[in-house]
């Protein structure tokens, strides 16, 4: 089930990390202005040589990717996100905790705005960059979302 942006009691989400699946995992906020998620380091991550999971790494870069969507819609209503596609190249093994950063130029989030408008849907890249505790670059990935106005609110 996507997430809404919806401002309906029921179904907003001011945060991806209170959807089930990113709570389960464990991905934070940070107060690092310089980031917007957090994995915090925990042997939970591990995969079979020691360093942070390709997995985990994964799902802090998906939800990294709505976080920055979920704030720039913060105030629509009835917006309906699904991830349509995924690139990520693994840069260097991750040690101890992860953080993301995400920049999308504003003439992009122009585009994704005046369509929304236009056609009531829209496709954006979000880019996002991981970085571990000791600041190694680890991973590079962009989530292509598609956007659509929720027609049933």
């Amino acid at each position: 089930m996507p997430f809404f942006f919806s401002l309906d009691a029921k179904r907003v989400k001011i945060n991806v990390t209170e959807l089930p699946f990113n709570a389960l995992v464990g991905i934070q906020p940070t107060d690092d202005p310089a980031h917007l998620l957090r994995l915090p380091a925990d042997a939970r991550y591990l995969n079979h040589i020691g360093t942070v999971h390709a997995s985990a790494q994964l799902a802090l870069a998906e939800a990294s990717s709505g976080q920055f969507l979920l704030r720039h819609f913060c105030s629509a209503d009835g917006i309906i996100p699904v991830v349509r596609r995924m690139e990520a190249k693994f840069r260097k093994p991750a040690i101890g905790s992860i953080t993301s950063s995400v920049t999308v130029a504003p003439e992009a989030l122009a585009h994704l705005d005046a369509e929304l408008s236009s056609k009531g849907r829209s496709l954006i890249a979000i880019p996002v960059e991981l970085y571990d505790e000791s600041g190694v670059h680890t991973l590079s990935a962009t989530f292509e979302w598609f956007i659509q106005h929720d027609k049933s609110i």
